[in-house]
């Protein structure tokens, strides 16, 4: 074990309380989610968290088991961890850090966390938030694409409480001529060629969708894994806008050039933001709103039940905001559905939580799969088309379950 996850598990404080062809869709879609995870990397316990699985320790990268997901809200000590710079912060000193709005403002200013609560109206809402190579891992079927191999656990929904951004920006005074806001985080580059994780944002969604710096999850302060002392939350959107750990934000009048925002987290402009395998597309866009998804959290997979057994199968849904409409299972690979039950709504950018009682008629196999409707009609698909980095796989989700 390296010394710098011996470091992070021993010494981490929060300090102050812390268009494409038919054939390529045919091919992209030939099967769902389910993959052999026998040899999938252990779990490990991290300051703050319950075990989670370890991908990587510096910086590191942890993901949320599935079992977790037969609950609308994750737990703090559950969620799941992704910081892409290896030196993140270990200590925040709530004494002495402050929020700097900085740029083509009539005013700079320097916001303690202290200013934040007091100065402005606090706010909340529930938002799920994903990192866009969720699932990654379930398009080793066509190829395995580079990156962090994410199966169903990066990702997690919370209630959010913070200030609005727009209050925050209009307190600096945003200049008529501005055109995007960029944020920085505490996290660090070690090495001086490595670019830092600066992303923006157009000005208007700034300004106008209810975007927040939240200071809390689930009632309690971002833990330091998950961007204490605040984070921004773009609710609808992956996690890539969602910068950690928020230290300085600078209004600009110009788009910001820089490897976040010209090359990372990009996927093909087409329908299917999708290629042929080992293929480069020829135009690209920056990654944004989440596509409509539901998993399956339990029972487990390949789980055994006797002739006459009823199960509770559970999970959650969500898109990027119009909300979920219906839950579909199909026990006969999609010849025939039916509806699941669904959980109250807690708001569009949530967590819908369902569920359904299955009986076990008959002795043999049985393939269940689970597919989301948003509330604009637009389906879950029965698997995503391949691209390069991975990326917004929302294929349908399925289990075995085994009757004797």
């Amino acid at each position: 074990m390296s010394s710098r996850r011996e470091f992070l598990k021993k010494g981490l404080l929060l300090a102050g309380a812390a268009t494409v062809g038919n054939s390529l869709i045919e091919k992209a879609f030939a099967n769902p989610s389910e993959i052999s995870i026998e040899n999938y990397p252990p779990l490990v316990k991290y300051p703050t968290k319950k075990p989670l699985i370890l991908h990587a320790d510096r910086p590191p990268i942890l993901e949320t088991p599935r079992e977790y997901f037969d609950k609308v809200i994750t737990p703090n000590d559950a969620f799941f961890v992704r910081w892409h710079l290896a030196d993140i912060p270990t200590k925040v000193d709530t004494a002495t850090w402050r929020l700097k709005i900085t740029g083509n403002v009539n005013r700079e200013v320097e916001l303690s966390l202290d200013d934040l609560k007091t100065k402005f109206e606090p706010v909340s809402y529930y938002a799920v938030l994903q990192c866009s190579g969720n699932g990654r891992a379930f398009y080793q079927k066509q190829q395995t694409p580079t990156g962090t191999q994410w199966t169903y656990g990066s990702m997690g929904n919370a209630l959010w409480t913070g200030v609005r951004l727009s209050d925050v920006l209009r307190y600096a005074g945003v200049k008529p001529d501005s055109i995007e806001v960029a944020f920085d985080g505490l996290d660090k580059a070690p090495y001086p060629k490595t670019p830092d994780v600066i992303r923006s944002l157009h000005i208007d969604k700034c300004l106008y969708e209810n975007l927040i710096l939240a200071y809390e999850m689930n009632g309690e302060p971002l833990p330091l894994l998950n961007g204490f002392p605040i984070r921004l939350v773009v609710p609808g959107w992956y996690a890539t806008h969602w910068i950690k750990s928020v230290t300085t934000i600078t209004v600009l009048n110009e788009k910001l050039k820089n490897f976040w925002m010209e090359k990372a987290y990009h996927i093909p402009d087409n329908a299917c933001h999708c290629v042929e395998p080992g293929e480069k597309p020829k135009r690209k866009r920056v990654i944004s709103f989440m596509d409509v998804k539901s998993i399956i959290a339990k029972p487990k997979n390949n789980t055994v039940l006797r002739r006459g057994e009823v199960v509770k199968i559970s999970g959650v849904a969500f898109d990027g905001g119009a909300g979920i409409k219906t839950v579909l299972l199909s026990f006969d690979n999609g010849k025939t559905w039916k509806p699941a039950n669904l959980e109250p709504e807690l708001g569009r950018y949530s967590f819908r939580g369902w569920f359904y009682y299955f009986k076990a008629n008959k002795t043999g196999n049985v393939k269940v799969l689970a597919k989301a409707i948003n509330k604009d009609g637009i389906e879950q698909p029965y698997g995503s088309g391949w691209n390069p980095g991975g990326y917004m796989w929302n294929g349908l989700d399925s289990i075995t379950i085994k009757i004797v």
